[in-house]
């Protein structure tokens, strides 16, 4: 009795895995398909290039003032040398305040890709889940950014029809 139950249960698994159907997408492809995509990553790239440059002027204005320093410490009073110092000091923990504000992990190009990336990458998915319930799939994996796939069948391929359902 208990082999039947055992031999039962594994035949209905079995029954019920065989009935799932699996796919994969590259999300990565389908994005770089997708003008807003394209749009929003050029701003992206303007931004932080912008932000780079002034945290670059910044750091070199900094350097001048280390190497003027440098220049005059002999000559300066020692109240003089401890103040510049701490000037310089000041203006560098300022920048790198900068650009944690700028680049950290919740900084201001973080929140700007969010902003901007975020309303694409719903879009997608939304694409992507009609793509599944339409062609009764269990599971779309994403193979763009997965180390775990380490083989699709080329078959179960739907980057394509994700596309045309973008209209791309």
């Amino acid at each position: 009795m208990k082999r039947f139950l055992l031999l039962s249960l594994l035949f209905l698994s079995g029954m019920m895995a065989y009935g799932q159907k699996y796919a994969y997408v590259n999300s990565q492809q389908i994005l770089e398909k997708m003008p807003e995509y394209q749009e929003a990553q050029r701003k992206l790239d303007q931004l932080s290039e912008q932000w780079q440059k002034e945290i670059e002027e910044k750091y070199a204005d900094i350097e001048k003032m280390w190497q003027a320093y440098q220049k005059e410490k002999i000559l300066l009073p020692e109240e003089e040398r401890q103040k510049r110092e701490d000037d310089i000091a000041i203006k560098e923990r300022a920048v790198k305040d900068l650009q944690k504000q700028r680049f950290g992990v919740n900084g201001e190009l973080f929140q700007k890709r969010q902003e901007l990336i975020k309303p694409i990458q719903e879009k997608v998915f939304k694409a992507i889940k009609d793509v599944a319930e339409q062609g009764g799939y269990t599971f779309i994996f994403d193979k763009a950014n997965s180390a775990f796939i380490l083989y699709a069948d080329p078959k179960a391929d739907k980057t394509d029809a994700v596309m045309k359902k973008l209209g791309l």
